[in-house]
């Protein structure tokens, strides 16, 4: 779908958007990398987002709107601030699955659109530095561990529900 010729490419050139010599290059880079994790990642954003939406009464709303809000206001007020468990444990779930990624920019990045995982394996397979591997480990754990303690002071581990 991604490639020089693929669908996306092709119906563009068939709309005439863009000239067949101007086909964007979406395949092995880091445009790539962000769109198929994107696509694999959204029914674990999604999925926890629903749960929690499914919980909150109907009832909320349509009395923030009969106070005078508008459906605008009344979101941002009312139901949003209802959802924040769930918009919370979707982002700490997508954000631990999409922080190990490994096969997929191996497979749709090509060199530009590499993770940490793929530099670990790297020089854990080709160089055989494990003092490197071990270092880049620590600066991922470390850099998680700060990631979730900020997360922890922003949003409360406890406030975590899943519907």
């Amino acid at each position: 779908m991604l490639q020089q010729k693929g669908v996306f490419n092709n119906l563009l050139v068939m709309s005439h958007i863009i000239a067949d010599e101007n086909r964007f290059a979406l395949m092995y880079n880091q445009t790539a990398t962000i769109i198929v994790m994107t696509q694999i990642l959204l029914p674990f954003m999604v999925l926890p987002l629903y749960s929690v939406m499914k919980t909150i009464s109907p009832n909320y709303m349509r009395a923030a709107l009969n106070l005078g809000a508008s459906p605008l206001h009344a979101f941002y007020k009312v139901y949003m601030p209802n959802s924040v468990p769930g918009i919370s444990a979707g982002c700490m779930l997508v954000f631990i699955l999409a922080i190990g990624y490994y096969i997929t920019p191996e497979l749709v990045g090509g060199k530009d659109g590499q993770m940490i995982g793929n530099w670990i394996a790297y020089h854990l397979k080709t160089t055989l530095n494990w003092g490197l591997c071990a270092a880049l480990g620590a600066i991922l754990l470390g850099v998680m561990t700060v990631l979730y303690w900020v997360y922890n002071k922003l949003v409360g581990i406890e406030n975590i529900k899943l519907g």
